[in-house]
């Protein structure tokens, strides 16, 4: 049984959809993104930052989403959601997973937390803008390396495409961020993601509507 600190539009959502993938039971606790909210003293416990996701098993914890993709992908290697340690694929899903996080991520936080990224009120509208750029290029790397593969990795569905989804539906135009039609592979991947049951279930709220 894994406890998941769980808010809705965080990477947390990743992790649960991950969970349904495996079929291993797990338990949601409700917390908070939103800096105002307190968040639950187990959670902070664990990650002082007060970031989602954090899982907790029977005798251990952790936190930061493409961390916990890594282990739960090798503790539950029987869900093929990533490729063996000896595959000749297995070095591309740990990079991409860490860009994912690394690059693209930051490049969502310029955007929607700007205060981190500038000394001054007057200069938060620039880091915006500069996250927006970062999203274009971030994204467009991935674009470019999905090319003509059917999935991130090639022929195989992973975590690598729950991961580039739950990142597709951060995605808001109307904030300056480029548009998904700008990459037409990881679009066309990102409707593949979305028919899963996994991804209808903790996705709901988002494809009923995509602004929530």
């Amino acid at each position: 049984m894994y406890k998941l600190f769980y808010a809705a539009k965080s990477a947390s959502m990743c992790i649960r959809v991950m969970l349904e993938e495996i079929g291993a039971p797990y338990e949601l606790i409700s917390t908070s993104v939103d800096r105002i909210t307190p968040c639950p003293p187990e959670q902070l416990a664990i990650n002082p930052n007060g970031w989602a996701p954090v899982l907790v098993w029977d005798d251990g914890a952790m936190y930061e989403c493409a961390a916990i993709t890594m282990f739960l992908c090798d503790r539950h290697a029987e869900a093929g959601l990533a490729p063996a340690i000896d595959a000749p694929t297995r070095a591309l899903y740990l990079q991409t997973l860490v860009y994912f996080s690394s690059s693209i991520q930051n490049a969502f936080q310029l955007t929607y937390y700007p205060d981190r990224f500038a000394d001054t009120p007057e200069g938060e509208p620039g880091a915006q803008r500069r996250g927006n750029r970062r999203l274009q290029e971030t994204l467009q790397v991935i674009d470019d390396q999905i090319a003509g593969n059917k999935w991130v990795l090639g022929d195989q569905f992973s975590a690598v495409d729950i991961y580039l989804f739950m990142l597709t539906t951060w995605l808001r135009p109307a904030r300056g961020h480029p548009s998904l039609d700008d990459f037409p592979n990881i679009k066309r991947i990102a409707n593949e993601v979305v028919q899963r049951p996994s991804v209808q279930l903790v996705y709901k709220e988002w494809i009923e509507n995509p602004n929530y």
